[in-house]
């Protein structure tokens, strides 16, 4: 598996890459926890009114009053008696009786009005006492709540920081043992993304790469440009400008190159049925019988043009382009009568198609090997004819890879064929059976699902890529095939950065035209670098996605969305919704196929669920060894205990 860590991922060679996963592994903790305040715990406690003080006391001194009253009215009756029995107006015996009625009287009164004093006193010292039990339990809630906030502080910057820490982009791959790629739909911006992302993923791990390019679109610029800075040479033909150095299908035998060309002039026969393409074909075989081996393409149309009676044939013996014998044996090939007019129609109409390819391999040289092969039509040239040039590369290459022996490592060669809705479905049928049974890699991007191509889509053992789908039918066909019950999560960073690249600008150099466009090692040095560093500094992707890091607020944004033909219209340029067979179940993920994405710092190579049973999965304890019984580092125990005796 993949290491989750983004500065320690490797591409693995075994995994074809499609796009990013935009995904959380864990939510967003949110603000953190507010700090109590003193007022939200309760209360502030109110100390003793001292009013209530007052109203106590004068409470206590009303009730007290009539006491005292008495108290002081017998202290002056006593001093009364005392003077009388000074000035012995009344006997000694009475005096002291009267000054113990009254001292008695005067005692019980200033005890009656102690006791009240005593008890305001107590009254107050409850009320002060209670106070302090107020503000010690609510200092006490306050010391509690606040332990409580920071133990759940700690556990939200845990959270915190293991939000922020998380990978947030995990590869969408599907494993090699997948034959073919479908790709339906898309924009030319959007192929182009994708086609830097799956053939960079696969020369940086060590594969080759062949693409034929019928969008007319220059869509494989930026792979050229990263290729080059990696290190490799990339051979590029621009059709049909560099048609005299194609030698693509020179070596095949008779027989193969008599079927490749029956092909390529059905391309405008849609009609044309296997035994149409047979009677075809059997033609052809005659006539490269009859020139030999190593025939050219001019050769065979001369030939032709002496088969159907057209022209005169002294000009082509003039140029070399036939013998004298050559000519008398193809005027006696099919015999005479009313064969000869079904022969002479099909010949002049096989001469007329295949008149577009007379310069084919005419200047013909050697030319050093290469990991990334690029096939491409030149916008400007016919529609038909560009029609008839890709027939013949698909055509000429099945029939390579027909020849050539199975790799013993699947999709080592890939072959990309962009705008393959532009090849009959029997050409298609015949290069993905090529395809599986040499172990060779099939990338096919369909602009439109034509019926041609619904036959074809993820037939076999091959996963679906979908992409943005203008037509209403398309998105309708497309949202039947995965299924309208997933829900699947778009980043806002996609919306941002797919607008960022308006389209693919520029075109195509040709590498292989009077050396145009190859470089010796005098001329320029060849890139060095990983492949982030090429991403970033040669696509167009990289520079745009490096201005979008900056606005940190659509890093971590996202909207869900249901699989229906309305939101397929609507998906952003380098959106892919990758679905294929496991076991387990049909999958079906949404990736991003912005290659720029490869180098954000919380991108990694490994897929979600693989990801997320790592990071979910507690850690196994360490097992203890059986045949040591003491924990470590106690030692033994002290020699005074008999500790196998208390176990």
């Amino acid at each position: 598996m993949a290491d989750v860590h983004p500065e320690h991922a490797q591409l693995q060679a075994d995994r074809i890459y499609l796009g990013w996963q935009y995904a959380m592994l864990y939510p967003d903790p949110g603000p953190p926890p507010r700090r109590p305040s003193p007022g939200e715990i309760s209360e502030e406690p109110a100390p003793v009114d001292p009013a209530w003080v007052r109203r106590e006391r004068l409470q206590e001194d009303l009730l007290n009053r009539p006491v005292k009253i008495v108290g002081i009215f017998m202290g002056i009756l006593a001093i009364l008696i005392l003077g009388l029995g000074v000035s012995e107006m009344i006997g000694w015996p009475f005096v002291v009786i009267g000054l113990v009625a009254t001292g008695g009287v005067a005692t019980i009164c200033g005890y009656a009005v102690h006791q009240g004093e005593r008890a305001l006193r107590s009254r107050i010292r409850e009320q002060e006492s209670r106070a302090d039990q107020r503000r010690e339990r609510r200092e006490r809630e306050l010391f509690d709540a606040q332990e409580e906030h920071a133990e759940r502080y700690r556990e939200w910057a845990a959270r915190k920081e293991q939000y922020d820490r998380q990978l947030t982009w995990y590869a969408v791959a599907v494993p090699d043992e997948i034959d073919r790629i479908d790709v339906a739909g898309g924009t030319l911006p959007g192929w182009s993304a994708l086609i830097t992302l799956l053939g960079a993923t696969r020369l940086y791990s060590g594969g080759h790469l062949t693409v034929l390019d019928l969008s007319e679109g220059a869509i494989a610029k930026d792979l050229i440009e990263l290729a080059r800075r990696g290190g490799d040479d990339p051979l590029v033909w621009v059709l049909p400008v560099d048609l005299p150095r194609l030698d693509l299908g020179a070596t095949l035998p008779p027989e193969a190159f008599a079927d490749v060309l029956a092909h390529v002039v059905s391309v405008s026969e849609e009609h044309r049925t296997t035994r149409d393409l047979s009677f075809d074909n059997a033609i052809l075989e005659r006539v490269l019988e009859v020139l030999g081996e190593n025939a050219t393409i001019n050769q065979v149309t001369a030939a032709l043009r002496a088969l159907a009676q057209v022209g005169d044939p002294r000009d082509d013996l003039r140029y070399g382009l036939l013998t004298a014998t050559q000519l008398e044996r193809i005027g006696t090939l099919f015999g005479r009568g009313v064969t000869d007019r079904v022969v002479i129609e099909r010949a002049w109409a096989l001469e007329s198609q295949l008149r577009k390819l007379e310069t084919l391999g005419s200047e013909a040289v050697k030319l050093p090997p290469a990991r990334l092969r690029v096939v491409s039509m030149d916008r400007q040239a016919g529609v038909f004819g560009n029609r008839v040039l890709g027939t013949y590369v698909a055509t000429a290459l099945t029939h390579i890879l027909r020849q050539s022996p199975a790799s013993e490592r699947p999709w080592y060669h890939t072959i990309i064929v962009a705008g393959a809705d532009k090849l009959r479905g029997d050409v298609l049928d015949r290069l993905m059976d090529a395809c599986e049974t040499s172990q060779t890699g099939l990338v096919l991007t369909y602009r439109s699902l034509t019926p041609t191509v619904r036959e074809r889509l993820g037939r076999g053992h091959a996963a679906v890529a979908f992409m943005r789908l203008g037509n209403a039918e398309d998105a309708r066909v497309a949202s039947e095939h995965m299924g309208t019950e997933h829900r699947l999560e778009l980043a806002q960073l996609t919306e941002t950065i797919s607008p960022a690249v308006d389209g693919v600008n520029g075109s195509y150099t040709s590498t292989v035209g009077d050396g145009a466009g190859r470089t010796g090692p005098e001329e320029e040095e060849k890139g060095e670098g990983g492949l982030k560093e090429g991403i970033t500094e040669s696509t167009e992707w990289g520079r745009s996605a490096s201005k979008a890091m900056g606005e940190e607020r659509v890093l971590h944004r996202s909207r869900e969305f249901l699989v229906e033909p309305h939101q397929l219209q609507q998906l952003p340029t380098t959106s892919v919704i990758v679905t294929h067979a496991t076991a387990e179940g049909r999958q079906v993920r949404l990736a991003d196929a912005n290659p720029a994405i490869l180098t954000f710092p919380k991108t990694t190579l490994g897929e979600f669920e693989e990801v997320r049973r790592v990071m979910l999965t507690p850690p196994e304890p360490e097992p203890v060894p059986e045949e040591d019984p003491f924990p470590p580092n106690l030692g033994p125990p002290p020699e005074r205990l008999d500790w196998r005796t208390r176990h």
